[in-house]
């Protein structure tokens, strides 16, 4: 696990104002001055963002092994959605990044986890994120007006999400059934009465078994609740090659999620993700042309695992007593998001295709 070491205020060498990592360039930068220097990191690139083994992990007692972000980040919890985010100083609490909701509780040293191993640093700057966002909501016709104004008053804020990255060797062994198609000629009688024949598909099943093995390099699990998902799902792709060894200044002027999903729930939820490649791997073995699954077991060996913090812009937006959450990867600019239907101007184009259809109808008859 990263060495915990003393954190220092980020601060810019030309006029001790605070600097925050700076997405178009990647490096750091003073937001008075705008003097910029590179992020200095602990171990090199060419190392990657090592993996540590999962057994080994949870098997550790007490809490020597955790530590904090780093020793200066903050940390709030937000009682309207119940997420945790870690935040640098200057950084403020401001409003919750999940739900929309106002932090009130007073920020507190941060708790200690399992430190972040690697950091997939924010590339999509703020202000091309808001554009997406806006264009986004500009092309869903049924978006209220006001979503549209609160979603350019308030704007999004940068929050790195907490994933867990699984690897895994897999040997499994199944029982099922192969499906051998073959045809037989069936005669009948068509409408007019006449014999005809066709060919008529049935199967022979024979019983099958064996074991099948796999490696799974990876398998990346949101450990996050506050946000959807199936929607995270689809902000994938992650360059994950891009990774960098986690260093606390990649969060300065964002936020970090607290993890709510501990490892071991992570790699049960990493099954159930490796389960669907293996029952194609199992059916792929069985062959012929249908395939019945009757039992599988897999074993799971060389388990190892990464946390890993990946960045997205977010907004949280509450129309009629709702919250409704816009992400954008901000590596890629893809978005994704949530929306209300606006009863007013659906009954407005319903109106006017009736009207249109009468307008039709009454040029016809004449």
């Amino acid at each position: 696990m990263p060495e915990k070491k003393e954190m220092e205020r980020f601060l810019c060498p030309s006029c001790s104002a605070d600097m925050e990592f700076d997405p178009e360039s990647g490096e750091m930068k003073c937001r008075y001055c705008g003097h910029k220097q590179a992020v200095a990191v602990a171990a090199p690139a060419e190392a990657g963002v090592q993996p540590h083994s999962f057994a080994e992990m949870v098997n550790l007692t007490g809490t020597s092994h955790l530590q904090p972000v780093s020793d200066q980040a903050l940390e709030v919890h937000c009682t309207g959605c119940g997420a945790v985010v870690a935040f640098h100083p200057p950084e403020v609490a401001g409003a919750c990044s999940f739900c929309g909701a106002a932090i009130v509780t007073e920020p507190k040293a941060a708790d200690p986890l399992i430190a972040p191993d690697g950091v997939l640093p924010v590339k999509v700057p703020k202000a091309l994120a808001q554009k997406e966002v806006q264009q986004w909501l500009a092309s869903r016709w049924f978006a209220p007006n006001a979503l549209k104004k609160l979603a350019h008053q308030e704007g999004i804020g940068g929050v790195y999400l907490p994933f867990w990255s699984y690897d895994s060797d897999t040997d499994t062994s199944y029982r099922g059934e192969r499906g051998e198609h073959y045809y037989e000629t069936e005669w009948y009688t068509d409408s007019d009465g006449k014999q005809q024949s066709r060919q008529v598909q049935h199967t022979r099943w024979y019983p099958a078994s064996g074991r099948i093995a796999r490696h799974f390099d990876d398998v990346l699990i949101p450990a996050t609740r506050s946000v959807s998902e199936t929607r995270l799902n689809k902000l994938q792709p992650w360059d994950l090659n891009a990774l960098c060894t986690y260093e606390p200044a990649y969060l300065a002027g964002f936020k970090a999620q607290r993890y709510q999903v501990e490892l071991p729930a992570g790699f049960e939820t990493a099954k159930q993700v490796m389960e669907r490649t293996i029952q194609g791997d199992v059916r792929a073995d069985i062959g012929g042309d249908e395939q019945r699954i009757l039992s599988t077991e897999t074993d799971y060996s060389n388990v190892m695992f990464r946390h890993l913090l990946l960045p997205v812009w977010i907004g949280a937006y509450k129309f009629q007593n709702k919250v409704y959450q816009v992400m954008v990867n901000a590596r890629t600019g893809e978005v994704q998001g949530e929306r209300p239907y606006s009863t007013g101007k659906i009954i407005l184009l319903v109106l006017f295709i009736i009207a249109l259809i009468l307008v039709i109808a009454v040029l016809n008859q004449k």
